[in-house]
């Protein structure tokens, strides 16, 4: 599964639009996104994030 740095997002939305399982949220009141466990690990995200905010987890 893939992970957001919280200190590293902007924030920006790339990312959740292109999710193909709607597995990046904003939580509320934070000022960055979370992938969810619906994520399937397609790395769509990964790829989008201009960042580097977002990288697979070990």
């Amino acid at each position: 599964m893939h992970k957001i740095n919280p200190d590293e997002c902007q924030f920006c939305g790339a990312c959740q639009s292109v999710c193909p399982s709607d597995a990046i949220i904003h939580p509320e009141g934070k000022n960055y996104y979370e992938i969810t466990e619906d994520c399937i690990d397609c790395g769509s995200c990964e790829a989008e994030c201009g960042f580097n905010a977002i990288s697979e987890e070990e």
